[in-house]
């Protein structure tokens, strides 16, 4: 609807049949400001196997970094952690965002927009001779 009436604007601006033009052209921008722009950070709690779709599919909408905690299943049941663990990795990978862990029971995955920061860095910067 917003492309039809700049559409209309433009032709009537550029057309060769002299008509009158509006002064201005009206833009709905209710329809722009639907779109989701917010980065969400929401946790999650891996109790058992099943509990990884949820996690998924915030992770393939593109807006969500996930954090989850792992204990529970971790002590209940690690083939199934592990198994988790993969298909987490595999979804991230595919699309193209990073999966890390923190400490002994809390992962995070991320999605392409955000980088995880893994410490690699500091090295670097301790190299780095101070004046």
């Amino acid at each position: 609807m917003v492309v039809k009436k700049i559409k209309e604007g433009f032709a009537k601006v550029f057309s060769r049949v002299k008509e009158p033009v509006e002064d201005y052209i009206e833009i709905d921008l209710g329809a722009a400001t639907q779109r989701k722009a917010k980065i969400l950070i929401r946790p999650f709690i891996l109790k058992v196997f099943e509990d990884i779709n949820p996690i998924l599919n915030a992770i393939r909408e593109g807006y969500t970094i996930a954090v989850i905690d792992v204990k529970y299943l971790k002590s209940k049941d690690i083939v199934e952690l592990k198994r988790a663990i993969a298909k987490l990795k595999k979804t991230c990978d595919a699309l193209e965002g990073g999966i890390a862990g923190f400490g002994e029971n809390i992962i995070i995955a991320a999605p392409s927009f955000a980088e995880i920061y893994r410490g690699e860095k500091i090295e670097k910067i301790k190299d780095v001779k101070q004046y």
